[in-house]
């Protein structure tokens, strides 16, 4: 993931994200679900494209190469066991601890995530 920042991290999860809930994914819809400009998922798209994480359709839908669909799987895995985990251990609203597992998701170390997956398979 040497290649790819924190942001573009947050691009490939909403375009995962999108293409679950629509069945495809916009530049609107990211810009709308992330709360950003169109010129900034512009911008974001061109780095990804050329790092070879999305490609553009023909009827312009964003889709995510294997590369990127491995890439967002990872950091969207990440995001939903975050979110369950927080909210078992604190008991905050789901709203609350999601908001707080994308700002985790992206920092947190790989044993980490091991070791919170397996309290979370002990603690169902």
């Amino acid at each position: 993931m040497a290649d790819i920042h924190e942001s573009g991290e947050d691009y490939l999860e909403a375009i995962l994200r999108l293409q679950k809930k629509n069945g495809a994914a916009r530049a609107v819809d990211v810009a709308r679900l992330l709360n950003v400009s169109k010129p900034s998922v512009s911008r974001a798209m061109s780095i990804l494209i050329e790092n070879g994480y999305v490609t553009v359709g023909e009827t312009s839908f964003l889709l995510l190469t294997d590369k990127g669909k491995e890439m967002a799987e990872e950091i969207y895995g990440r995001h939903v066991l975050l979110t369950a985990f927080l909210q078992k251990i604190t008991g905050v609203s789901e709203e609350q601890a999601e908001e707080n597992a994308c700002r985790i998701e992206h920092d947190i170390d790989a044993d980490v995530k091991r070791g919170i997956e397996r309290w979370m398979k002990k603690n169902p």
